[in-house]
C-alpha cells in the first residue's frame, strides 16, 4: 500500500498494524506456574517423566507374573531394540515416510483451510450457511472413512493423504475464521481509506491480522494428524510407523514393537515443541 503516512490517523487514535500489534497469547499456565524458573521447570519435566519410566517399570517388570506378556514390554528389552533399530537403516526410513505424509496432508489441509477459512470469516451468510455442515463432517471421525478412501483413491499413499488433510482442515478452517473475525475493524477501513486493492489488504492486514490463529489452528491438526497416521498407515500400504507396529506384531517382535510406541511419542512431543516454538516466534515472544 502506498500513501499511508499522508492519510493515516494521529498516533493516538490509531492501532498498531498488524503486523507489529500482535495481541499477546493468552497465559497457559498459571501465574504460579509462569513465575518458575527455567531451571525448575525442567527440573519439573524430568521428574515427570522419571515417574513415568518408573511406572512402565513397576508395571511390566515388578508387578507383572513371571512369563508373563507384560515383561515383554518392559523397559530394558525396549530400550536395547530402539538402540539397534535407530543404529539401522529400517527405522528412519519408515519415519521419514511418515513424517513426508504428515507434511503433505497438513499441506492439504493448509491449502483448503486457510481460504475457507479467510471466506467464512469475511462473510456472514457464507458462514451461516457452511457452519451446520462444517459441525456435522468434522463430528465424523476421519477413520471411519478409511473404506471408503481404499474403495475411492485404491491402496497406497492416496487414501492416506485424504483421511490425513480430512482430519487435520477442521481446527485451521475454524481457527482462521475466528481470527477474521477479530480482526481490528479499523485497519480494514484504513486500507479502504488509501485505497488498497483486495490483494494489498490480504497481504499487509489479513494475513498478518490471523497468523496467530492460523498457526494455533496448525499446532491442533498436527496433535490430530499424529493421532490418526499410525491406523491410516494400516490401510496396506509397505513403509511407515504403522505399517512398521502391524509388521513387529506379525514377527512376534514385541520389544521393537514398544521401542517403535515410544519413537512415536518421541517424534509427536518434538513436533508439537516445534509447532508451539514457532508460535512464540511468531508473536514475539
Amino acid at each position: 500500500m502506498t500513501g499511508r503516512e499522508s492519510v493515516a490517523p494521529a498516533p493516538h487514535e490509531t492501532p498498531a498494524p498488524p503486523e507489529a500489534q500482535r495481541q499477546p497469547a493468552a497465559p497457559s499456565l498459571s501465574k504460579k506456574a509462569a513465575g518458575l524458573g527455567l531451571g525448575a521447570r525442567y527440573a519439573l519435566g524430568l521428574g515427570g517423566l522419571g515417574l513415568l519410566l518408573a511406572v512402565w517399570w513397576l508395571g511390566t517388570e515388578v508387578l507383572a507374573p513371571v512369563g508373563g506378556m507384560a515383561r515383554r514390554f518392559a523397559p530394558g528389552p525396549t530400550f536395547v531394540s530402539l538402540g539397534e533399530l535407530l543404529s539401522g537403516a529400517d527405522l528412519p526410513h519408515h519415519i521419514l515416510v511418515s513424517l513426508r505424509r504428515i507434511a503433505v496432508g497438513l499441506g492439504l489441509a493448509l491449502a483448503i483451510g486457510v481460504p475457507l477459512g479467510l471466506a467464512i470469516g469475511s462473510w456472514r451468510r457464507l458462514e451461516a450457511a457452511a457452519s451446520p455442515a462444517m459441525q456435522f463432517l468434522r463430528m465424523i471421525s476421519p477413520l471411519s472413512w478409511m473404506p471408503i478412501a481404499v474403495m475411492v483413491f485404491g491402496v497406497g499413499d492416496d487414501p492416506v493423504y485424504f483421511l490425513l488433510a480430512f482430519a487435520a482442515v477442521w481446527p485451521i478452517v475454524l481457527n482462521t475464521a475466528a481470527g477474521v473475525q477479530q480482526l481490528d475493524p479499523r485497519w480494514l477501513q484504513l486500507a479502504q481509506s488509501v485505497a488498497a486493492t483486495r490483494w494489498e489488504t490480504l497481504r499487509s492486514v489479513i494475513l498478518p491480522g490471523v497468523m496467530g490463529h492460523i498457526l494455533t489452528g496448525v499446532r491442533l491438526a498436527i496433535g490430530i494428524l499424529w493421532i490418526v497416521l499410525v491406523p491410516c498407515e494400516m490401510l496396506g500400504v509397505s513403509a511407515g510407523m504403522g505399517y512398521f507396529i502391524l509388521d513387529t506384531r506379525d514377527r512376534l517382535a514385541y520389544s521393537e514393537l514398544m521401542a517403535m510406541v515410544l519413537m512415536i511419542g518421541v517424534l509427536g512431543f518434538l513436533l508439537d515443541a516445534g509447532a508451539r516454538a514457532l508460535y512464540r516466534y511468531w508473536r514475539g515472544q
